[in-house]
């Protein structure tokens, strides 16, 4: 499925949740890039934990290695890895999910704040 394709189905995603959800990383970096929050909150997640939670979904599914562009390029534009929603943070959902990769990313972009 396209991009364009998934725009036209009756959705719930901002257009930066959708670019997350079908791992189209060029137009997520132009969506941030536009002016996007990249702290945006729909569907009870950060654009971050969505992220995480579609790397290792399409990991899953596919058998292929793990990749973390979609994490690093929110990252890159700003995404605040301990930003909590319903008590859980990007951070949170990468440990639990075992994403070591998100985990070590968010380590080199992030200053973890204080409990």
């Amino acid at each position: 499925m396209t991009m364009a394709d998934a725009l036209k189905i009756e959705n719930p995603w901002t257009p930066a949740h959708q670019a997350v959800e079908l791992s189209e990383h060029a137009t997520l970096t132009r969506i941030l890039d536009e002016g996007a929050d990249a702290d945006e909150v729909c569907c009870r997640m950060t654009l971050l934990m969505h992220a995480i939670d579609t790397e290792v979904d399409v990991a899953n599914q596919s058998g292929e290695p793990i990749d973390s562009v979609l994490t690093a390029v929110l990252l890159a534009y700003g995404a605040d890895p301990h930003l909590a929603v319903n008590g859980e943070t990007a951070y949170d959902w990468a440990r639990k999910l075992r994403h070591d990769m998100a985990t070590r990313l968010m380590d080199r972009f992030s200053t973890p704040r204080p409990s």
